[in-house]
């Protein structure tokens, strides 16, 4: 996927944002507008695993711009705005956010702090809107070590949120009781099948005795209750594999307790929400 053609693209929208040294949002908006740039999507792949690879190659661009320590002013305005324009312009639901590494996210700051200093207010309107749109996903890969670090990384962190999400779903909800049930079991499989048997035994029995050819026929050949039950558990077992792999779910209660019974101990210090909250704080 060649993507410089679109990046020499942000470039140019940036370079005639920056011709005239504007610092206005609008004015970014009229440039972008007046390019007709949301056609930069046309050139999107059309494999969707390449999807994210596209997005952050056009994302990490403009932060390119917008945290460049020897670019005027306008030009880092230029990428913040170029930023938040692809994002809101993008045609994926739900939108892909935007990755910033906790370096990234300081020199956003900064320009904030700089625009304020020069009287502009859009700039701190733009990156409180953003904050308040939990636009970014923030890590710790810094541009210099690739792209893809930082979709790797991008891709850990969303797995880490599912994980989250599915525990916070499942802990002690009577959910959690369902998806990991034995159906067979729970029913008592083998004592239905067994009561089946003997019930469908003496309604022959009583046919042949009673010379009921009628009832005979119609019990002979017939599924009986505890088959069909047995094809059901068989297929709720296969369902709850394929949700299991889906979710990263444990099949064993016992391992899923001494885990929790561990992260308790540890007093949850792994949970993502609580690194994450640490690396903003350090930032």
């Amino acid at each position: 996927m060649d993507l410089a053609p679109m990046k020499r693209d942000i470039d140019d929208l940036i370079s005639q944002f920056a011709a005239a040294d504007s610092t206005r949002f609008t004015d970014m908006k009229q440039v972008w507008l007046s390019n007709k740039f949301s056609y930069i999507y046309d050139a999107r792949p059309t494999c969707t695993n390449s999807l994210a690879l596209f997005m952050q190659s056009l994302y990490s661009h403009s932060i390119g711009h917008l945290i460049s320590p020897d670019s005027s002013l306008s030009r880092r305005l230029g990428g913040l705005y170029c930023l938040y324009c692809l994002y809101e312009t993008q045609p994926f639901k739900p939108p892909f956010k935007v990755y910033l590494s906790l370096e990234e996210l300081k020199k956003l700051r900064k320009i904030v702090a700089d625009a304020k200093v020069r009287g502009v207010s859009a700039a701190s309107a733009v990156v409180k809107r953003m904050l308040e749109k939990n636009v970014f996903l923030f890590g710790c890969v810094e541009t210099n070590e690739g792209l893809k670090g930082k979709v790797d990384e991008l891709t850990e962190l969303e797995n880490a949120r599912i994980k989250a999400a599915c525990k916070k779903l499942f802990d002690d909800t009577k959910i959690e009781e369902f998806i990991h049930m034995d159906l067979g079991m729970e029913v008592d499989l083998r004592k239905v099948k067994q009561m089946c048997r003997d019930y469908e035994e003496l309604k022959r029995v009583a046919a042949v005795e009673g010379g009921d050819e009628e009832m005979k026929g119609v019990s002979e050949g017939k599924e009986l209750v505890g088959d069909a039950m047995e094809k059901i558990a068989k297929e709720w077992d296969a369902q709850r594999e394929v949700f299991y792999r889906q979710t990263g779910l444990s099949q064993k209660l016992n391992e899923d307790e001494q885990q929790q019974q561990q992260q308790e101990e540890e007093g949850d210090d792994d949970s993502f929400d609580k690194e994450l909250e640490q690396m903003l704080s350090e930032a």
